[in-house]
Order: structure tokens, then C-alpha cells, then sequence
């Protein structure tokens, strides 16, 4: 009776523990399900936009296509114009020749030879640059510029045009010939009086139609937006933007702190050795990581199978910091991935082979040798000798870790370095023609605040001169880093408001606040990042674009364009007309624009007409895909 009793005990107490644990699997699948459903109203996870994407919102569709590739409506109004507008005297007895050289890679190129074609014309003088015009010199002046009889100007990067007139002429005048060295990337300051004008419009037509790349440049970068554009259609071209100075510059990696003494020491950063790389990326000093950037473009809606072109031949981390990005968008590339390594030989020309510079191991020694060497050693016990020291290659030379363990100047450049930097020149040059043909354009960095132009916004302001409407993000780096920190714990899963937010910003960046913050930014630190609007004219009236916008000092930094000459007007009628096909009200409206005899009123009416279709487009624009 006492065993019976027992094994109902047991039975009872196993009973009870499988009860306990069905009741606990219960309500774990229960929180799962309740995890879920919450999830779904809470979180926009990416996959459920994918599907959106994908098949919701083809790419034919012309808001969600326009969303993403443009055009800009509220920008369809300004127009690049770069001819002289006033009186343009045509330049009498010349006051002698300017001898320059410029030191620095592609952007500081540049921008510094609009700079010296402006300050050319503005002292009357013949500008030779000894890269490209070897020869120019007369025999006579070649002799004394061996003999440095001439004077040597270095000018600064903001130097004004009272500085040219006042210090430089009288030189020129005297000796006939002056030295100038450009190695600030910019020699003339951005922003001129409003007397200069004509000048700010010589610095454009140099650098948006003078200035032209080789011709095997242009024709493999026509090649390469062609390959581009023929895979899924439009493409969007990025670049990170994550070079050593700048890093270096704002502190943004503990890694350069070496660089950044350097840059103390020359009175280029007027600031403490040591600082907060955190904090310095919470105020925007620093550049987006190419794994933010990617989920700005998720949360913009650009679908998975977007071609992002890879631009910048320096970038600070390689392919591994690359590895989230290229997760999200498979279909990243760059120019060794569109081009064949026959077609960028082909770019770089032949080249006889340079030495190798690699320390040589010593010869091995023999049997014998080693023998006489251990018997002349001494007496035995005896301490072993010390390892032999480690040879320094010349990759470690080259770096930051050469300089830190052998001297406290940059090294000299050998002739591999100047044949690197060379190639580097072209490979920059594509990434540039490719870039400002780009559908769409995503900056990682651009407006440092380090004075020094940057790739970026060179391509932005070259793209804003070209194509005013088209799609070019000018982002807060500052506002997205706040974005940023508020869902950092649920980066691939934040909450619809927070997309929305991203989304707001983006897409404001666009249109009139992105060029209003642009002209506040970039202008004063460099004119071609921002060419308007001296460059610009306008088609119509727009209520929706600002008459001017003032500096902290009192200058015009966007605003007051010129309307449009009737020549363009009609041309751009005439080419909408063409594209958009044969509409009624498009043919009233060319034939109105080609009425020369049209009456104030039906200028005014049709300028209505024009200005309430983009108010209707922006208002498209403005619309949540979620609604």
C-alpha cells in the first residue's frame, strides 16, 4: 500500500512538472506572437519596403521614379549662364607672363587653375603652368627663371583682388615675369565684389567648358555611364569622401594623430592635438560611414538593385569598411569593375619599369663560414646574440608609421610615389566625368570646414551648374548624426517616424533649403562648389525660390539672377516640346514663346500657367507613399 502510494506521488509531481512546462511554452509562443504584431506596427523593417519596391512601385512609375532620379521641379527654373553679361573689354598691351606651379592632387588642380586664368585677366598677363605649357617661356626668361631673377609670390587662398592689383602688378610690370606657387588649393578668395562679376563668369567658363580632360579620358568615361546606365537604368554615384588629412584635420580617427601634429605644426589646425572623435561626429565634423550612407538610400527607397557608383581613389579603410554597404546594394562598383585592365593600361600609356627599392636579404652563408664563426666565438657558456634587426620596406616608408620611427618630416617622394600620384590623376578624372554625369549623386563628405576644396563639392557645384534640377543630396551630416544616435541600437530596424524624418530631410536637401544651406556653406569656401548666381539665369518667376540671400559680412550668396535671354527660353520650350511629344497645351505654349509680337499680359499669363504646374509637381513631390 506504501509503494502504490508512492509511485501516485511520482506521477502526480511528473504531472505537474509537465504542466509547468506546457504553461511556460504557452506563454512564451504568446509574448512571440504579441513581439510580432507590435513589431509590425512599430518598425519599418527594410524587407517589407523591399517588397514595396520591388512590386508596389515599379520603376516605370513616373512619381516613384521622379522621387528617386528627378527632375527637381522647383528647380527647373534656373538655367547655367556663363557668357559676359556686361562691358568686356578685350585685354590691350600685355604686362607680362605669370609662371605657375601648383602643387596638390586633382581638386586642388582644379580649382586652382580657374583661379589663375581669373587672376590673369585680371593683371592683364599670359598665364603659363609648366605641367601643361613646358615651353612657353621665351629663351630669354627661361635663362632668368634658372637664375631666379624674377620674384616669387606665394599667395594665400583667400587673397583678394586688392592684393593682386596692389602688390602684385607693380612686380609684374617691373620684371616682366612672377613665380607664383599654388599649394592651398585656390589662390583668389570665392567670393568677389559685385564690380568683379564678370570675372566669377570667367572662372566657370574655364572650368565647366575650357577645362577638358584628355580625349581617351572623355571617351572611356562616356563608355562607362553607358555600361552604367545600360544595366538597370538610372545609376546613382557616391563617394565616401574618407581621406587621411581630413580625417586627420577634425580628429575623426585616433589613428592620424601623428598626420594631426603635422597639420599643428604647419598652422593649418589651430586646435588641441588630442579630441573626442565621438563628439566631433555628433556635431557633423565627420564624414557619413559608407554603412549610414546605405541606409539613408534604404530608407529613401532606392530598391536593392541600384547601381551605386564608387567614386574616390582614396579610400581611408579599404574594402572592408565598404562590406556593409555592398550587403545592402549588391551592385557596387567602381572603375577596375567597369573597365577592363586593359583599357586602363591603354589610359596610363607605356611606361619603363623603375627599380625595385625593397631592402635585399644578405647572402646566405656556408657550412664551412658558419663553422669558423661559431669556433672564433668565444668561450662557451655564453649569452645567445641578439636577434638581427628587421629591414624597413618601403611600404612602411611611405606611411604615417615611417615617419613616426624615423623622422619627423614627410619623406621625399620617390619616383614609384610620383608614378602613383600620377595614376591616381586619372584615376580621379574618371570618378569626376562619371560623377557629374551621374543620375543621382550622394556626397559622404563635402563642406569640411577645412577651407580646402574636396572632391564632393566640386562634383556638386559642377552638377548644379549643369543640371540645376537634377538629383544632388546636400545633407546635414550634423542633423543625420542626431538621425543617427536616436535609433542606434536598431540601425536595420527603425521605427517609421524616424524613416519618415530621414526621408523629410533628404528630400528637402534637394530642392530650395539644400541650395540655400549650400550657399551658406560651400560658396564662401570655394566658388565653383557653388556658381550662382553669377552662372545662373532664370526661365520665369518662381515665388518659390528666394530673391537674395545675404552673408554675416553683407555679400550676396544666392539670389538675383538674370532672367533668361528669349534664345534660351525659346530653346528650352522648343526642347520640351521635343522630349514630352506633341501635347495641345505644349503647343500653345511654344507657339506663345515664339510669338515675338505677344503682349505683356500674355507673358504674364503664361508665366502663371508655368509657375502653378510646378506648384502642382511639388505638391506630388511632397506626397508619403505610405498614405
Amino acid at each position: 500500500m506504501g509503494l502504490k502510494c508512492e509511485l501516485c506521488f511520482k506521477m502526480f509531481h511528473q504531472s505537474k512538472i509537465k504542466l509547468a512546462a506546457l504553461v511556460g511554452i504557452t506563454l512564451s509562443v504568446f509574448s512571440l506572437l504579441v513581439h510580432i504584431f507590435v513589431a509590425n506596427y512599430s518598425v519599418g523593417d527594410f524587407l517589407r519596403y523591399k517588397l514595396q519596391e520591388d512590386y508596389l512601385y515599379p520603376q516605370g512609375h513616373k512619381l516613384w521614379h521622379q522621387r528617386l532620379w528627378g527632375p527637381v521641379s522647383s528647380l527647373e527654373v534656373l538655367q547655367p549662364y556663363a557668357k559676359p553679361r556686361n562691358f568686356y573689354p578685350v585685354p590691350g598691351q600685355q604686362n607680362g607672363l605669370i609662371y605657375a606651379k601648383i602643387f596638390g592632387g586633382f581638386v586642388k588642380i582644379r580649382s586652382s587653375i580657374c583661379d589663375l586664368v581669373a587672376i590673369a585677366r585680371l593683371l592683364n598677363a599670359t598665364l603659363v603652368i609648366p605641367e601643361i605649357q613646358q615651353s612657353s617661356l621665351p629663351a630669354d626668361l627661361k635663362e632668368a627663371r634658372k637664375r631666379t631673377k624674377f620674384p616669387t609670390i606665394s599667395p594665400k587662398r583667400s587673397a583678394s583682388p586688392t592684393f593682386y592689383i596692389g602688390e602684385v602688378l607693380p612686380k609684374l610690370k617691373q620684371s616682366k615675369v612672377i613665380r607664383m606657387l599654388v599649394s592651398d588649393g585656390g589662390c583668389l578668395q570665392p567670393i568677389l565684389p559685385s564690380s568683379l562679376d564678370e570675372y566669377q563668369r570667367l572662372r566657370c567658363r574655364v572650368a565647366f567648358h575650357a577645362l577638358k580632360f584628355r580625349s581617351e579620358i572623355q571617351a572611356l568615361g562616356k563608355q562607362m555611364v553607358e555600361r552604367l546606365q545600360a544595366t538597370v537604368g538610372p545609376y546613382l554615384s557616391y563617394h565616401p569622401g574618407l581621406v587621411r588629412n581630413t580625417l586627420a584635420f577634425h580628429g575623426c580617427a585616433e589613428l592620424f594623430q601623428y598626420r594631426r601634429k603635422q597639420l599643428i605644426k604647419q598652422g593649418t589646425v589651430d586646435e588641441d592635438l588630442i579630441v573626442n572623435s565621438v563628439s566631433r561626429k555628433t556635431n557633423g565634423s565627420c564624414p557619413l560611414m559608407p554603412e549610414e550612407v546605405g541606409l539613408l538610400l534604404r530608407a529613401m527607397g532606392y530598391p536593392p538593385n541600384t547601381v551605386i557608383y564608387l567614386a574616390g581613389s582614396e579610400t581611408f579603410g579599404g574594402q572592408r569598411i565598404l562590406v556593409p554597404l555592398q550587403a545592402m546594394y549588391t551592385n557596387l562598383v567602381d572603375c577596375t569593375s567597369l573597365c577592363s585592365k586593359k583599357e586602363l593600361l591603354n589610359l596610363i600609356g607605356p611606361e619603363y619599369p623603375l627599380t625595385s627599392n625593397l631592402s635585399q636579404p644578405p647572402p646566405a652563408k656556408s657550412e664551412k663560414q658558419l663553422i669558423e664563426e661559431w669556433k672564433k666565438a668565444g668561450p662557451r657558456p655564453r649569452p645567445l646574440p641578439p636577434p638581427p634587426a628587421r629591414p624597413f620596406y618601403q611600404h612602411e616608408n611611405e606611411g604615417w608609421y615611417g615617419w613616426v620611427a624615423e623622422t619627423d618630416l614627410e619623406p621625399e617622394f620617390s619616383p614609384l610615389d610620383l608614378r602613383k600620384q600620377a595614376h591616381r590623376l586619372l584615376w580621379d578624372a574618371l570618378d569626376y566625368y562619371v560623377s557629374v554625369e551621374a543620375d543621382a549623386f550622394f556626397p559622404g563628405f563635402n563642406n569640411d570646414g577645412s577651407g580646402w576644396p574636396d572632391f564632393s563639392s566640386l562634383v556638386m557645384g559642377h552638377r548644379l551648374y549643369q543640371t540645376p534640377s537634377g538629383v544632388t543630396y546636400r545633407p546635414s551630416r550634423k542633423t543625420l548624426a542626431g538621425l543617427f544616435g536616436s535609433v542606434h541600437d536598431n540601425l536595420y530596424h527603425p521605427t517609421h517616424n524616424w524613416m519618415q524624418l530621414v526621408r523629410d530631410h533628404l528630400n528637402k536637401s534637394l530642392g530650395i533649403d539644400g541650395l540655400l544651406a549650400g550657399a551658406k556653406s560651400s560658396k564662401p569656401a570655394n566658388f565653383l562648389s557653388y556658381p550662382f548666381p553669377e552662372c545662373a539665369c532664370r526661365t520665369s518667376n518662381s515665388y518659390d525660390i528666394p530673391a537674395h540671400v545675404m552673408s554675416s559680412n553683407g555679400e550676396i550668396l544666392h539670389g538675383i539672377e538674370d532672367e533668361c535671354p528669349e534664345w534660351m527660353v525659346r530653346g528650352l520650350a522648343t526642347a520640351s516640346f521635343k522630349t514630352n511629344g506633341a501635347k495641345d497645351e505644349d503647343v500653345d505654349e511654344i507657339k506663345l514663346l515664339e510669338d515675338d509680337n505677344e503682349t505683356d499680359g500674355q507673358s504674364e499669363s503664361d508665366n502663371g500657367s508655368r509657375s502653378d504646374t510646378s506648384r502642382s509637381m511639388e505638391h506630388d513631390e511632397e506626397m508619403d507613399l505610405d498614405d
